[in-house]
């Protein structure tokens, strides 16, 4: 069973991003690559369980176990010394990955207080878009009672478009609320 996503890119995206951006071939038209849900935990440092909770949370919203992340560098400052555990990510593809951005974009955006839509500046140049969600219970598989700590996470998207513009419109397609 292909992700409602994906259908609607296969069936009307394709076709009209083809038209915009005068595309000769429907392999030339930009598609998602992969998302990479990042979430720190500094306090993870000093307390090694801390990262438990997190590490249930993120596989909760995604489906899939995290990696846990550790510093590749000591830092004096922060008290960090090399191989310190300061986060877990999730690298989403295929099936996964379109379901995540479903729920996304029509449950756990909408849910965020005070949203007014995502920057639409947040890109990198090389077709990847950027964006940060300041709590994690925003998204319906987390249960309030049992969240240890309010975390934020970072969300990557990373597509095969070669500029901003093209990534834009194929996130448009997907209903991605931009500001601007």
């Amino acid at each position: 069973m292909t992700p409602r996503l994906r259908e609607e890119y296969d069936q009307k995206i394709i076709a009209a991003m083809k038209s915009e951006f005068n595309y000769a071939n429907p392999m030339e038209v930009p598609r998602l690559d992969k998302i990479v849900i990042n979430m720190g935990v500094g306090e993870a440092s000093q307390d090694r369980k801390k990262i438990d909770g997190a590490v249930t949370d993120l596989e909760a919203i995604t489906g899939q176990k995290p990696i846990v992340t550790r510093a590749k560098k000591s830092i004096a400052g922060f008290k960090l010394r090399e191989e310190m555990i300061v986060g877990c990510k999730v690298t989403l593809r295929r099936q996964r990955m379109y379901e995540f951005l479903d729920r996304l974009v029509t449950i756990a955006l909408p849910r965020v207080r005070d949203f007014r839509g995502i920057n639409g500046k947040s890109f990198d140049g090389n077709g990847n878009y950027a964006m940060g969600i300041k709590e994690q219970i925003v998204f319906p598989e987390i249960d309030y009672d049992k969240v240890d700590a309010i975390r934020g996470m970072d969300i990557i998207i990373c597509t095969t478009a070669k500029t901003d513009a093209e990534a834009k419109a194929l996130l448009k397609a997907f209903n991605m609320p931009f500001v601007n």
